[in-house]
């Protein structure tokens, strides 16, 4: 039985469907909500309702586990108090609990540039997670990722969204130089299955990323041909893109950009290229030969779907 974190978001329906198609028992751990969760369809998984800070709930979702997948994270909210709730002591409780649990293996996604004293706070919590992971005793992997694209992510599609809502011209933050190394979804999940099967994995923490290094401002251009966008995409000062970031995460119930997305964006976050063929044996796609999912979608609507609850 593998327990999966986060297995409603994003990354998380990847690695379900990975894990499925290996046979694997699933079981997923959601928080408490009013709201009716995004549980994959077509896919026999068993749910556990508790928030991570509940030290009973976790324990008991953790009875019969054998192994962790653990995508939870609060980032998406744009809010710095989420993440110390969730990233950072929830990924505490966690750990204690697979410790006490005897839990064989737990597989941790941070992010790259993860580090206690930086200045961004995702990457703050996300290093002060893997420090309790580290310190725990639990059999772990930790994968720190370069930002993952796919239909569904809160990249790709975000950006088509605000190219599709500007009026006339798209901002980036900057001279938009930072490099990004995307890595598509599929093969992320890949990596996070092949993990679980590896001992040699256990205790280390890899940095993996795409096949290709790309700035903002060509990661902007492949969205937008791939979206069929005629934005003119325009430079403009960081300060101005955050405090925009800042007021739609404020007045929008789904925001498709938080000052926390534009951190991630701020300075270049790069592993080595040869990542993923050296330690699994992947060949990772490349960027625009997987962004079919933007074709022919009306992305002003979509944004208008998310907000007023029609879509998620």
């Amino acid at each position: 039985m593998v327990l999966v974190t986060g297995g409603t978001g994003f990354v998380g329906q990847a690695v379900i469907r990975r894990l499925s198609e290996a046979g694997r028992e699933i079981r997923i751990l959601l928080r408490p909500s009013r709201s009716s969760p995004k549980i994959p369809q077509g896919i026999p998984v068993e749910v556990a309702i508790s928030s991570l800070q509940d030290k009973r709930g976790v324990r008991a979702a953790l009875v019969g586990v054998e192994s962790v997948v653990h995508l939870a994270s609060a980032e998406a909210g744009g809010r710095e108090v989420g993440l110390q709730a969730v990233d950072v002591e929830g990924t505490s409780v966690l750990a204690q609990a697979a410790r006490g649990a005897k839990v064989r293996r737990l597989i941790f996604v941070s992010h790259l540039g993860a580090e206690p004293a930086s200045a961004y706070p995702v990457l703050r919590a996300k290093a002060l997670a893997e420090q309790h992971i580290q310190r725990s005793t639990v059999a772990y992997t930790i994968l720190r990722s370069s930002l993952a694209f796919g239909e569904g992510d809160r990249f790709t599609t975000s950006m088509a969204m605000l190219l599709s809502i500007s009026p006339l011209f798209f901002p980036l933050p900057g001279n938009g130089a930072s490099t990004l190394q995307p890595i598509w979804v599929e093969d992320l999940a890949t990596c996070i299955l092949w993990s679980l099967e590896e001992p040699s994995m256990v205790g280390q923490t890899y940095e993996i990323g795409g096949p290709e290094f790309l700035t903002i401002a060509q990661v902007a251009d492949l969205v937008k041909q791939a979206a069929g966008s005629r934005r003119w995409v325009v430079h403009a000062s960081p300060p101005f893109v955050r405090a925009v970031a800042w007021t739609l995460q404020r007045v929008l119930p789904r925001p498709p950009v938080t000052t926390f997305s534009l951190d991630y964006l701020a300075t270049s976050r790069m592993a080595s290229l040869d990542a993923l063929p050296r330690i699994f044996g992947l060949k990772p796609a490349v960027m625009e030969e997987k962004l079919d999912y933007l074709h022919e979608h009306n992305w002003g609507w979509e944004f208008l779907g998310r907000q007023l609850g029609w879509k998620r």
